[in-house]
């Protein structure tokens, strides 16, 4: 096989990670090149065609060292067993292209990931070396998110943490019985071993950088994962479980949930279909809800149905309010903050600036929706000094009412 050019591993190495959903970039250290020292900065915009939690668009090189893999998890379409054409970059490479990227502002930071090639010590070490470069040599002070090797020696795992912004570990799947069915080269425990001493070595930083003023910076972008959503048999209440138990266990900042997506050269052990993306939005909003709202994990489990699935056609926050119908109307000039956040189509902006509203006059149901984007899905919910839903808070369609229209696109539409 003849050499292959830097471009076309390029296209080979970026569509491989374009299956990894965990590249966000909030939280990170603040650094920039002011004052014509170092390059790139982490200021101002964001960092991979994603959205941060404040709306502004991130922009990453996302790439594998390589996606040559000595792992066969069923699961990945780079697995040692798979017919896909293969590349690898060296460490040097990988820098040269962020810098080359960076200097035609296509991006502000690097996201990298990799196959295991050789062993997971060699891999985690090139790794570290494409950050170090980047740091030491570039001085490049933009972001870093590096994915880790759980199976790494924890000191390499440590300097990786010294480099980047925010580091990951892939718990992969939500039951260890589907990791060990799925990814049989991969282990639950050394996984979950891996985030908690990265858990502990973050702490220690910012312990230390309280003590010392020049306490070097250890992954300031905290950790996070990524759970592969329909591979196995596992239900939204396993995986909502599963989530809440990593961020309690490890302090993660985001577990990032992917759908399934059928490969070519599938294992017979796979499923044949793609969960719907609803799937995957919904159990997002789970967690913006166990996030953001106040919601235990239990609470948000009592919105699956019987069989555990968060129900498709409507959000989780308004399956639990259906369910506890008794919870509402809430009034919104007296109920506490808390409460407010449980109202179907009352966001935490919405809410707040309720709280904000009522200390200066009495709110009307005309108030209300000036705060809010629609009040035709609130006003079931809660009650005003000129409205009360009377019966409709019960009424046995209430679901249809409130449940988006289902519309049909056209395909040629103009």
């Amino acid at each position: 096989m003849g050499q292959i050019s830097t471009i076309e591993k390029l296209a080979i190495l970026a569509d491989a990670a374009k299956y990894d959903a965990s590249c966000a970039s909030s939280g990170t250290a603040k650094r920039n090149s002011k004052g014509g020292k170092g390059i790139g900065s982490t200021e101002g915009m964001g960092i991979c065609h994603a959205y941060a939690p404040d709306g502004r668009c991130i922009s990453l090189l996302k790439v594998l060292l390589t996606n040559h893999c000595v792992f066969d998890c069923h699961y990945c379409v780079n697995r040692k067993s798979s017919n896909v054409r293969r590349a690898r970059f060296s460490p040097q490479e990988v820098a040269d292209l962020t810098i080359a990227f960076y200097r035609r502002n296509y991006i502000e930071g690097l996201f990298l990931s990799s196959g295991i090639i050789k062993s997971s010590n060699f891999t985690m070490e090139q790794m570290v070396e494409v950050a170090r470069i980047l740091r030491d040599e570039y001085d490049f002070r933009g972001y870093i998110h590096l994915k880790t090797i759980p199976e790494a020696d924890p000191e390499l795992v440590y300097q990786a943490g010294l480099y980047a912004d925010r580091v990951s570990i892939n718990v992969e799947l939500p039951t260890d019985s589907g990791l060990t069915r799925l990814a049989p080269d991969k282990s639950a425990r050394q996984i979950e071993g891996a985030m908690a001493k990265t858990k502990s070595d973050i702490v220690e930083a910012k312990d230390a950088k309280k003590r010392f003023r020049h306490a070097p910076k250890f992954a300031p972008g905290g950790q996070s994962t990524q759970m592969i959503v329909g591979a196995d048999g596992a239900n939204d209440a396993d995986i909502v479980g599963k989530a809440s138990r990593l961020y309690d266990g490890f302090r993660l900042r985001r577990v990032y949930y992917s759908a399934f997506s059928p490969i070519s050269d599938a294992s017979a052990v796979l499923p044949l279909k793609r969960p719907p993306l609803i799937r995957e939005h919904r159990l997002y909003q789970s967690d913006w809800l166990m996030r953001f709202y106040g919601y235990t994990s239990s609470e948000v489990m009592q919105a699956t149905g019987d069989d555990g699935m968060l129900p498709l056609d409507i959000d989780p926050k308004l399956a639990w309010a259906l369910k506890f119908r008794d919870t509402f109307p809430l009034d919104v000039n007296r109920a506490p903050r808390e409460q407010l956040l449980r109202v179907p189509g009352l966001g935490v902006t919405a809410v707040n600036r309720i709280i904000a509203a009522r200390r200066h006059h009495t709110l009307r149901l005309d108030d209300v929706a000036r705060l809010t984007q629609s009040i035709a899905k609130v006003r079931p919910f809660i009650c005003t000094t000129d409205w009360r839903p009377s019966l409709l808070t019960d009424r046995a369609d209430l679901r249809r009412l409130l449940a988006p229209k289902q519309e049909q696109l056209e395909l040629f539409a103009a």
